[in-house]
């Protein structure tokens, strides 16, 4: 691993351990040439499907696109980076589980939606509100429905 403060091309490993739910492995290094120490993380490279857009052209997924767009969805909400990196994972999950080369996008619009219903309604209703692309307060007023009744019949 390079060092990022001198160049140099040799760094040692003084430390590992894994990371947030253990996708990760956290090493921290030090530079043998000019001491400075930093930390590095190490996740498997795994492949991801192609997007089928609804115009049926094709596109590589982004993992960064479905941050910023739960991210949009999530702007003001108390909702941690920590919990938001774990839904995102699972996403991720869920999407290669499928072992299909490619997806359609509203197949990661739906895991999406579900995920954010499970942790935060507000950010689902603005999601939801983009996602269907809903004409008036009417379609609002219909999805914020259907979560109070599915509240009442989890209690």
């Amino acid at each position: 691993m390079k060092c990022p403060y001198c160049g140099v091309d040799d760094t040692k490993v003084i430390d590992s351990r894994l990371a947030t739910d253990g996708s990760q492995v956290r090493r921290r290094r030090e530079c043998v040439e000019c001491a400075e120490r930093f930390t590095t993380f190490e996740t498997a490279e795994l492949t991801l499907p192609r997007v089928i857009k609804s115009d049926q052209s094709r596109e590589p997924f982004s993992e960064v696109k479905l941050r910023h767009g739960m991210e949009m969805a999530l702007e003001k909400r108390a909702v941690s980076t920590e919990k938001l990196d774990q839904v995102i994972q699972s996403i991720l999950h869920k999407i290669r589980a499928t072992g299909e080369r490619e997806i359609p996008s509203h197949e990661v619009g739906e895991f999406v939606m579900k995920a954010l219903r499970d942790l935060d309604q507000v950010a689902y209703v603005r999601f939801a509100s983009i996602y269907r692309s809903f004409e008036d307060v009417n379609a609002f007023r219909e999805v914020i429905k259907r979560l109070e009744r599915e509240a009442k019949t989890n209690e």
